[in-house]
């Protein structure tokens, strides 16, 4: 683990590893996970964090972190359940979008969830609320809105409660109640029926009756009698009267803050160029506050900017429906970027024709049409990856046959191997689709690179030609290949019996990998599509201060952090040292706090370099078109 997800909560623990959702309710300021018969059911005097967990492209999963605070929770418990949710985001990787919900005011993606909606009850363990005893029945009321996913509240068993604009649901012992105002509309109508249907089976074993009662029409059933009788009799209900969660905020013109253990305003236009790496920022939208995280800020950091966004709020006297949404850089929503004058979307626009194609394509890379090279900044761009969820079978080629890699070791390649690797998903309305490639390990022998294509061409013809078959060579790996294994790991030396014997044959030493040996790994990348793990040689001139390395010495596994690296690169180094070594002991070192131990394995602490490596970048194939016309000249177009 890396030196700040050491020190993170342990109910956090195996967090994120499936897809669906995860619930933690906060208790005595700490997390504890909520029992899966309770989802669904949100005290008010209590604070929660959810964690949606979905399959994202590549195999890679995608979070969505909601921390919801009810109504009567305290402010410390809320600060908590805030704090804790940056924590948790760390545990996964720091990417996820973080989501505040307020009782009464929760957003359309977090009520999606529940089906077919959320409880929220009154009372609780927070706050020296007690939880209602289970088997004691309690009559309750609850207000019905929304016509797409419902907002259901809890309201006092009062007539006064009652108004004709809205839904309600009275819950009793024996017999659960529809009350539709007579201005309500029918779409909210019938999601209370669904509302019903779901209590009935939760909480009365189907075996209660069902009555609907309709605003103003007193003589149609004799249910309307038993349920006026619940309130004391029949009388007049008044007009809906507008309450404070009733007030929608507006959404005013954007205006961006820089957060430094305060709020202070930035003037000038809203452009990416203004959000710096190491800094985090407020976007204040009126109806929704943003707080952006750079990429390479500390986890403290990230739970101050956190602290300051509420308290800004509190300061401004906002409405409680005010969202606050904590995004990532280089994970920001379209809600988020849409606010900036200036945000390159990173795809190329519509080119024109002819000459005009050629032009558009080498200005949009800071090219003039002479050919003069102009500065501008490089934008990552993240290609389209494989449908996620899938299932990944790795062989290693040993002499004329392939062996199955062990399910533990898949993401595990060696440079003196070849692999035939097959991903087999479901993508949008096909039923399977397959990806197929063996792949060419650097220092592998000729008769197992040959074999290895022979070996997969037979299978895709097994698999009557469907998958997309290709050939991949070891530090050219493409986006949608590395993006399968989570994470990859390339280690020195070979299996194969092939390696083996040449090796032999040529009397030269075998480095492969083992797991008592000495052995340096570095860290590389930034998401899922670029993250790779590869052995160097173990010597202090294959450090670098911009990235993070795995030092393996016998029994001790060493994490170093170099003082330029990245968060993400320290999530990987964690990821990659369990994958290493399930269990075993880390121990952290950072720059310059190395002990004698670290630089005895490598032989002795030396210089290395602190300049960074630009990444290699590989081109896209592109196709051309070319025509002659009279004269010299030919015109060439990008098709």
């Amino acid at each position: 683990m890396s030196s700040s997800a050491k020190a993170l909560d342990p109910a956090f623990q195996g967090a994120g590893q499936r897809v669906g959702t995860e619930i933690w309710r906060i208790e005595d300021f700490q997390p504890v996970p909520l029992p899966k018969s309770d989802y669904g059911k949100f005290y008010s005097g209590d604070s929660y964090i959810i964690l949606q967990t979905t399959s994202g492209k590549g195999g890679a999963y995608l979070y969505d972190i909601h921390f919801w605070l009810g109504k009567d929770t305290s402010q410390d418990e809320a600060g908590t359940a805030a704090i804790k949710t940056v924590e948790l985001d760390a545990v996964l990787g720091g990417r996820a979008v973080q989501y505040r919900e307020i009782q009464g005011h929760e957003s359309d993606k977090f009520l999606s969830y529940f089906k077919p909606c959320i409880i929220p009850l009154e009372g609780g363990i927070a706050s020296g609320f007690k939880k209602p005893e289970e088997e004691e029945f309690e009559t309750r009321l609850y207000i019905c809105k929304g016509k797409r996913v419902v907002r259901m509240k809890q309201v006092p068993f009062s007539r006064s409660s009652l108004n004709h604009d809205d839904v309600f649901i009275l819950d009793t012992k024996d017999k659960i109640y529809q009350f539709n105002g007579a201005n309500s509309n029918i779409q909210e109508r019938a999601k209370a029926l669904e509302i019903i249907q779901f209590l009935k089976e939760k909480y009365h074993e189907g075996t209660c009756d069902v009555a609907i009662v309709d605003d103003g029409n007193l003589q149609a059933e004799s249910d309307s009698g038993s349920f006026w009788v619940l309130f004391g009799g029949f009388a007049p209900i008044s007009k809906k009267v507008v309450t404070e969660d009733d007030i929608i905020p507006e959404k005013t013109p954007p205006k961006l803050y820089s957060i430094n253990g305060q709020v202070s305003s930035m003037d000038g236009e809203l452009s990416k160029s203004s959000l710096e790496n190491n800094k985090c920022y407020l976007l204040d939208c009126g109806a929704e506050v943003f707080v952006w995280v750079g990429r390479v800020t500390q986890l403290e950091e990230r739970k101050a900017a956190i602290q300051t966004a509420e308290e800004y709020l509190v300061s401004q006297n906002r409405p409680k429906a005010t969202r606050v949404t904590r995004v990532i850089q280089g994970y920001e929503p379209h809600s988020f970027k849409s606010n900036f004058d200036s945000w390159p979307s990173g795809s190329a626009p519509a080119p024109e024709e002819g000459r005009g194609k050629v032009a558009a394509l080498l200005k949009q890379q800071g090219v003039g049409v002479k050919g003069a090279s102009k500065s501008a900044p490089v934008v990552e761009e993240v290609p389209p990856l494989l449908e996620g969820g899938g299932k990944v079978e790795v062989w290693r080629i040993n002499g004329s046959a392939k062996t199955p890699v062990p399910k533990e070791d898949i993401g595990k390649f060696y440079s003196g191997d070849c692999y035939v690797v097959l991903y087999n998903y479901h993508s949008h309305d096909r039923r399977e689709d397959y990806y197929l490639c063996w792949w060419i390990g650097k220092d592998s022998i000729e008769e197992d690179q040959s074999m290895a294509a022979r070996l997969a061409s037979t299978m895709c013809n097994s698999l009557k030609g469907r998958p997309v078959l290709g050939r991949v060579f070891q530090g050219k790996e493409p986006p949608q290949f590395v993006a399968i294994f989570q994470p990859m790991l390339v280690l020195k030396g070979g299996l194969s019996s092939g390696y083996k014997n040449y090796i032999a044959d040529k009397g030269l030493n075998d480095e492969t990998y083992a797991a008592d040996s000495v052995a340096l790994i570095r860290l590389s990348g930034t998401s899922v599509h670029n993250n790779k793990a590869v052995q160097v040689d173990a010597v202090p001139a294959s450090l670098n201060s911009n990235e993070c390395f795995l030092l393996q010495s016998g029994s001790s596994l060493f994490s170093w952090h170099g003082n330029q690296s990245t968060y993400e690169q320290q999530q990987l180094a964690a990821k990659v040292a369990e994958f290493l070594k399930p269990g075993a002991t880390v121990k952290h070192t950072k720059e310059g706090t190395e002990s004698s131990a670290f630089w005895f394995a490598l032989g002795g602490k030396q210089s290395y370099t602190s300049k960074k490596v630009a990444p290699e970048v590989s081109r896209d194939p592109h196709l051309f078109a070319y025509s002659f016309n009279k004269g010299a000249s030919i015109i060439i177009y990008f098709v």
